[in-house]
């Protein structure tokens, strides 16, 4: 039995379709068991046949109830639930706190169960911020200085997070064993309603919501790969202990991101803007537009990540940039999740 946490989102149920597909019986948490029908049918919708191989279990982050029951009989855990903000918090410790607490209520559970292994969703952005600029990718040896000056919430939340889960491992775990798994950007194909951030931005473009491409670059990788390191991580001896990098190669401009949808995509990019926007009318307009406040950090920012220690150690091989990208777009048109989606396909 593997424990999902997070089930509903993104990156959860698209673990949970493969670990199905690869025959284990799943659970997995959801804060409301009035959400496992959507879960269902989002598992659905990923090619897998929940039947009576899927099961549910109420536990939230912020509280120790429905945890003990949630990792009952499980071999492994993947821990993929964090808080995600809809917007900048007025307090960091509005993230920080349940992305901590969350993880280390989880990893307590899995211990006194006698899990064998947890596999943590981090982010890499516990890895690359607050460095000098730097031309060479980054790897698992790095880590994010939370304290540097501008470091937002999320990131810190996520960084502290990850410290906090290898400290209980060294200081707590007892045959507990953890693997940690930080993605990019993830892109890919959308099962519901649930998708990450970095899909919002691929949503905008094809609606033409926004009135020109913003000047950032960013990393990408599909869902799917990262759905498939998780499960590499928790079945091989190789990845006890270890952090992996998910990326899928160089970083990529929005406006490269842009040239992608409109070549693949048909009419469905006709709204695809071809100007890049200046920085300083982006953060203008991000005083009425939460979604871009959280990028204004990273206006004119560059970084790589390197995916070498993935491929080495756990045969890791995941998809081209172009492909999730595309994939993306597709999955966005085919579930009618576009404003005027039906004149867009």
């Amino acid at each position: 039995m593997v424990l999902v946490t997070g089930g509903s989102g993104f990156v959860g149920a698209h673990c949970i379709v493969q670990l199905l597909n690869a025959g284990y019986r799943v659970r997995t948490t959801v804060r409301s068991l009035e959400r496992a029908a959507e879960v269902r049918a989002m598992v659905a919708t990923g090619g897998a046949e929940p039947g009576d191989t899927l099961s549910f279990a109420a536990a939230d982050l912020t509280s120790d109830a429905g945890w003990p029951a949630a990792v009952a009989d499980c071999d492994f855990v993947l821990h993929v639930a964090s808080p995600f903000p809809a917007g900048i918090p007025k307090h960091e410790d509005e993230l920080v706190v349940p992305a901590r607490e969350g993880a280390l209520r989880v990893l307590r559970a899995a211990r006194d169960a006698g899990v064998k292994r947890v596999v943590l969703t981090s982010s890499f952005v516990a890895i690359s911020y607050g460095h000098p600029p730097t031309d060479r990718p980054f790897t698992e040896q790095d880590w994010t200085h939370p304290d540097h000056a501008r470091i937002g919430a999320y990131v810190k939340s996520k960084t502290l997070a990850e410290r906090a889960a290898w400290d209980f491992i060294a200081s707590e775990g007892g045959a507990l064993e953890l693997a940690v798994i930080n993605p990019v950007s993830v892109f890919g194909p959308v099962l519901g309603p649930d998708y990450s951030s970095s899909i919002q931005f691929v949503k905008r473009l094809l609606e033409g919501a926004l009135p020109g491409v913003l000047g950032l670059s960013i990393s990408v990788v599909d869902v799917r790969d990262i759905a498939d390191l998780h499960l590499r991580a928790m079945i091989s001896p190789e990845a006890n202990g270890e952090r992996f990098v998910g990326v899928a190669g160089a970083s990529m401009t929005m406006r490269e991101i842009a040239d992608v949808l409109r070549a693949g995509m048909g009419d469905a990019a006709s709204r695809v803007p071809t100007r890049v926007l200046p920085n300083w009318l982006v953060r203008l307009a991000s005083v009425v537009d939460p979604p871009l406040k959280q990028v204004v950090p990273d206006l004119g920012r560059s970084t790589n990540g390197s995916n070498e220690k993935a491929r080495r150690l756990l045969g890791w091989a995941p998809r081209s940039n172009e492909e999730a990208i595309i994939a993306t777009a597709e999955s966005l048109v085919q579930l009618g999740l576009l404003q005027n989606s039906q004149e867009a396909a």
